[in-house]
């Protein structure tokens, strides 16, 4: 597969998933850079993690390309974007460059096709799901939860669950919808078991 060149925006516990959106507020002048330069062209940037969160860090492995749906530009030249998922990437290297904003080069992964939950998958996932919410007190509409396909509702959770950002890259670099289900599972019976108070379970 042919690799390709994209900026991307590494984020700490900012994750995207292909067919999934993603509202960023751009702010510091070298991503202003970056949109502006991407608007300029395809309007894709690349989401992905740092490993740490200081300046120059190395980034996890694998991120998703995003392309930039909605656009708000403002006076001062800070953006509000909705970034839309488009597929998970693997970086092959990083790039020297000159601009401001770091740049990859990166393979595209190709999703399985037609990937579905069992019926038994699906059942332990929102019991477990229900679980999780009540512990955390999060108010749920489970009636649009179950009309969910199931790669939006097993996306849709990964993405925005309240885990530490290396639990959320490790549900976003497994493979298969059944496998990221279980680890999904796996990681609610895990955060949902600890004090609420704890750091651990907040968004970083």
């Amino acid at each position: 597969m042919a690799s390709r060149r994209i900026s991307i925006f590494p984020l700490p516990g900012a994750v995207l998933y292909p067919g999934l959106q993603l509202p960023l507020h751009i702010f510091e002048p070298r991503y202003r850079a970056m949109i502006s330069d991407a608007l300029a062209r395809d309007r894709q940037i690349g989401m992905i993690q740092p490993q740490r969160a200081h300046e120059g860090s190395p980034l996890y492995e694998i991120g998703c390309l995003g392309r930039i749906g909605e656009v708000e530009a403002m006076e001062d030249g800070r953006y509000n974007i909705v970034l839309e998922g488009e597929a998970r990437f693997r970086i092959l290297r990083e790039l020297e460059v000159s601009t401001q904003f770091r740049q990859i080069e990166a393979e595209m992964i190709e999703e399985p096709a037609n990937d579905l939950l069992a019926p038994v998958e699906r059942a332990g996932f929102e019991r477990e799901a229900q679980r999780f919410a009540m512990v955390q007190g999060y108010s749920v509409d489970w009636d649009s939860v179950s009309r969910l396909d199931d790669l939006s509702l097993i996306n849709g959770v990964s993405q925005i669950a309240p885990f530490d950002p290396a639990s959320k890259q490790a549900l976003l670099e497994t493979d298969g919808l059944s496998a990221r289900c279980e680890l999904l599972i796996q990681l609610m019976q895990f955060f949902g078991n600890r004090d609420s108070d704890d750091d651990g379970v907040t968004l970083q």
